[in-house]
């Protein structure tokens, strides 16, 4: 019950603040709870659904390529500028960052952190014109932090 609770004030911090992907996804997760087949489903979803999730917001951001909006010329004149090569160096940055974060959430178990994660999340779509895709990130931050100033 407890569980419950808690996504739905997630809900409603999601509504109010208008993250309708944070919303959209505690909306299928009570649907799940409440036809009582989460039990059946939630271990899959927590065991592939980051990797599902990264895999459709990937195809989704390479339209442009796969449509032919994108050509050869264009990518090698990106990397010839100083914006493809910073955008290269934040890439494997944020990249590195997600891994620490998914490790941090995942295999060391700190998946405590989430609600605060996701109600920032919440706050930056509501206020700052955010898309809220970044706990891996933030958690990834979190972890490398604590790996520099607590040596763990």
């Amino acid at each position: 019950m407890e569980s419950t609770v808690i996504l739905i004030i997630i809900l409603a911090a999601a509504v109010i603040g208008k993250a309708n992907s944070v919303a959209t996804a505690t909306c299928i997760l009570l649907l799940l709870k409440l036809l009582n087949i989460d039990k059946y489903i939630f271990p899959s979803l927590e065991e592939n659904g980051v990797f599902w999730g990264i895999v459709i917001l990937v195809a989704s951001i390479l339209i442009p390529i796969a449509n032919g909006n994108v050509k050869y010329i264009n990518i090698k004149s990106v990397f010839t500028s100083w914006l493809g090569i910073f955008a290269l160096a934040v890439s494997l940055f944020t990249t590195y960052l997600s891994g620490l974060g998914m490790q941090y959430l995942t295999v060391q178990g700190h998946s405590e952190v989430m609600p605060a994660l996701i109600l920032g999340a919440i706050i930056a779509a509501a206020f700052l014109g955010g898309v809220p895709v970044g706990p891996l990130i933030t958690s990834g931050i979190i972890a490398l932090g604590l790996k520099i100033f607590h040596k763990t």
